[in-house]
């Protein structure tokens, strides 16, 4: 199947039933309307560490209903970072979300060495995107993770989205490998990248995918674009997923839609035990809220 949208996504959140969710260093205002969103709507039964005054100050000010939630008083991010992650590795959680706690804490918390939530893969970011108009839900890695990523980390983050695109359902995914220009050139090192991963999919090395590449943007979604062009590609237009060659490109692709088309955007961590939630301060509490739907579809999956 293929998603229309982040409304599907999250309607097959909803249908999956309340996932329990650790909040690390929660006492955020977009990150608990994000959680409010997520609580009235049945997605998320909220377990919420952090500064206990702070949170409770800011759930006065949005109307957030503690009474359905579990407080934990932590006032040092950190330590909130390391005890969300204690309550996933526990069982108490299914999964976990970053607040307004730093990044690198944050992941070397999700990634330490006892008890973290290690399972071995590269962690990489897979974003859903909707875009008015346009006929399918589209997947982006990795725009926020992995900032220049060699030959075979963009094999593994590729499996990484795979694994999860396949497990919330999706059949047959269509890859695009992105670049600048169609022709593989050793001046650029994102054509030849883009053509070996190619190659190793018409080897079968990614079961259940067509990987294409090197394709510029254009092409990764209009066939008509391709027949301009005189290029001849699997993937035709049609792209499901595109694969960017630099954490930079991700990010310029991302923010793009959403400033210019008026997308809409999820996205998530791959490659720890379970998903996580790690948006952007500047994410709207909708996006955070389709980012909760998605680690839930994705959690119940098995990710």
């Amino acid at each position: 199947m293929r998603f229309t949208g982040l409304e599907v996504l999250l309607e097959r959140a909803q249908s999956l039933g309340r996932a329990r969710v650790a909040v690390a260093a929660a006492a955020d205002k977009q990150v608990l309307e994000a959680v409010k969103m997520a609580q009235t709507v049945g997605l998320i039964d909220p377990l919420l560490i952090g500064s206990g005054v702070g949170i409770e100050d800011l759930a006065r000010q949005i109307g957030l209903d503690l009474g359905k939630a579990e407080l934990i008083d932590e006032p040092d991010p950190v330590a909130a970072a390391h005890k969300a992650v204690d309550a996933v590795v526990r069982g108490r959680a299914h999964f976990l979300m970053k607040g307004l706690v730093n990044t690198a804490d944050f992941l070397r918390a999700v990634l330490r060495a006892e008890d973290g939530l290690r399972s071995g893969r590269l962690l990489s970011h897979l974003a859903a995107i909707s875009v008015p108009g346009f006929n399918r839900l589209l997947f982006l890695t990795d725009g926020g993770i992995n900032i220049s990523p060699t030959l075979e980390q963009k094999k593994e983050i590729l499996a990484n989205a795979l694994d999860c695109m396949h497990r919330i359902g999706m059949g047959e995914v269509k890859v695009v490998a992105l670049s600048a220009n169609e022709v593989p050139s050793a001046k650029m090192v994102s054509s030849t990248d883009a053509a070996a991963l190619a190659e190793m999919g018409e080897r079968g090395e990614f079961v259940g995918a067509v990987v294409d590449g090197p394709l510029a943007l254009d092409g990764a979604i209009s066939a008509a674009a391709l027949k301009h062009k005189g290029i001849k590609s699997r993937v035709n237009g049609d792209a499901d997923l595109f694969l960017v060659p630099t954490i930079e490109v991700g990010n310029a692709v991302i923010k793009s839609m959403l400033y210019f088309a008026g997308a809409t955007f999820a996205g998530i961590i791959l490659g720890a035990k379970t998903p996580i939630v790690m948006t952007s301060r500047n994410d709207s509490p909708r996006s955070k809220l389709m980012s909760i739907a998605f680690a839930a579809v994705s959690r119940e999956a098995g990710v």
